[in-house]
């Protein structure tokens, strides 16, 4: 009997620990769905001022904030 108590509270304590671990992966994915969508909403604003740029080049008009004005 003694060795079923000690096998149920090693037990309750292996899911205490996993119940533990699972929390912190929860909040670690959580975060990097976070990052994610964010690094993709960056990915999207730099893809279309690179398309604006070509379209722009294109045209024959820039519209590079690191160009020069004429006056240089």
């Amino acid at each position: 009997m003694i060795d079923l108590a000690q096998d149920m509270m090693d037990l309750q304590t292996r899911a205490a620990f996993q119940e533990d671990t699972l929390q912190q992966l929860n909040r670690v994915v959580a975060s990097q769905d976070q990052q994610i969508r964010e690094l993709q909403q960056q990915l999207k604003l730099l893809a279309k001022r690179f398309d604006d740029s070509l379209f722009a080049q294109e045209q024959g008009t820039s519209t590079s904030v690191d160009e020069r004005p004429p006056h240089y």
